[in-house]
């Protein structure tokens, strides 16, 4: 039998994330790790989250410490942020949510290792709830 695999939506805030790590990558002479991130994601990171989509950790294991952060976790509907996950591949961290009902997983942003934290205010579209999963 036929594995069901979940689906993979990219939601405009990881696009947007996606075009900043473009421009700062060419500009800074570095578009070849672009091309790799994209492969990355197409090759390894898409079919993996697909297959297992609680591979990443759940992102309160490890709450982040910065104000500006825990303020914008505070911003979330209620449950919301419990749903977060964060996927490491290489030198980003990919944060996500899956939607059981609907075998979907969310991709809400990506980021380098080193940047502080996710823009949670941005990042939760209308009608990814947690009552929707």
């Amino acid at each position: 039998m036929a594995e069901r695999l979940f689906r993979v939506e990219l939601a405009a805030s990881f696009l947007e994330r996606l075009d900043a790590i473009e421009d700062f990558l060419v500009d800074a002479q570095a578009g070849s790790a672009f091309d790799r991130l994209l492969a990355d994601l197409r090759g390894t990171v898409i079919p993996n989250l697909r297959r297992f989509p609680r591979i990443g950790r759940r992102y309160l294991e490890h709450p982040p410490q910065s104000a500006e952060a825990l303020a914008q976790l505070a911003t979330l509907p209620a449950g919301a942020a419990d749903a977060l996950r964060v996927y490491l591949h290489g030198d980003y961290l990919i944060l996500y949510t899956v939607a059981d009902a609907r075998r979907a997983i969310y991709l809400l942003s990506i980021r380098h290792h080193r940047q502080l934290s996710f823009d949670f205010a941005r990042l939760w579209p209308g009608g990814l709830g947690p009552r929707e999963r």
